[in-house]
């Protein structure tokens, strides 16, 4: 059922995924205005920064109470996409893509070690359907990409960081996931800044160009961003972390699909079926459930 806490979710990792798949989109504008690929992150994170520092003042206690594990959780959330972001800049966005979702393994094996979860036969069914749909998309057959350079560890790192997030989550659901948004901005921004600042000092000159993307950077971050976040971590607290993974593979799907109807990259047979492979990993294990449901004698 939908109303059930698992159902929504996994309705709300779905989600969150599709948001981000759409996050190229103020990021090429900013890009086209001129800025250092470091200096639309740290603008990325900007905004958002400031639309929640006004709850970030009004839940001090809060995060007093949370102490340090609730700022580990935090920290950890900000560098995993941080780090995923960098990667893009440093090596190939497909080779950055691929590692970070090398996710769903580490989610599942920190699942299994950490929260004694079992990796049933059934989800390594799942694993093997998304990362066969992630390769026939981006055309690489069964090669899964090695790191080769310090884009591609980013990418890696960003991944095994986003599910040490999961595990972490879940392991502690007594955090409100209103405070883990308000951090994962805040030391998100506390990080990028950092890099840009450390490595290209220079590009600071340049961020008063972006006066005409901030209109649409405002608008994604509050309609979209701010939403797509909570949503990345609310959802964790009630999944195992490797099915945490998978469903946020919908960034895949919405970031090519929507990469083909506004930038006309290619979109055809090899993309339709590997959208429809990461679609059906999603939907494998409850359409599992159904079954068992509807069996005679069966139960979820």
């Amino acid at each position: 059922m939908l109303g059930t806490v698992e159902s929504r979710a996994k309705l709300a990792c779905l989600g969150a995924g599709a948001v981000w798949g759409l996050f190229w989109i103020p990021l090429r504008g900013l890009e086209h205005a001129g800025l250092h690929q470091l200096w639309v992150i740290t603008l990325y994170f900007a905004v958002p920064s400031l639309i929640v520092l006004p709850i970030a003042a009004l839940r001090w206690r809060h995060f007093a109470r949370g102490g340090l594990d609730l700022q580990i959780t935090i920290l950890a959330s900000g560098v995993a996409l941080v780090l995923y972001s960098m990667s893009i800049i440093y090596t190939e966005v497909v080779r950055a893509i691929l590692l970070f979702y090398l996710m769903p393994i580490w989610g599942a094996l920190l699942g299994w070690v950490v929260l004694k979860e079992a990796i049933t036969p059934l989800r390594f069914a799942a694993m093997a359907l998304a990362f066969t749909g992630m390769l026939t998309i981006f055309g690489l057959g069964l090669r899964v990409p090695l790191p080769q350079n310090i884009g591609d560890w980013m990418g890696l790192a960003s991944g095994v960081a986003w599910a040490v997030v999961a595990v972490r989550i879940r392991a502690n659901p007594v955090h409100e996931a209103v405070d883990l948004t308000v951090g994962f901005f805040l030391w998100g921004i506390v990080m990028a800044l950092g890099a840009a600042l450390l490595l290209a000092p220079a590009g600071v000159a340049s961020v008063g160009q972006a006066g005409p993307a901030m209109p649409m950077l405002i608008a994604f971050v509050v309609v979209l961003v701010i939403p797509g976040t909570y949503l990345s971590l609310w959802g964790p607290k009630h999944l195992n972390p490797g099915v945490v993974g998978l469903l946020f593979m919908t960034e895949i799907v919405v970031g090519a699909i929507s990469a083909a109807w506004l930038s006309g990259e290619p979109f055809g047979l090899r993309e339709t079926l590997g959208v429809l492979l990461i679609a059906g990993a999603s939907l494998l294990e409850p359409l599992a459930r159904l079954m068992r449901r509807r069996a005679p004698g069966g139960r979820a």
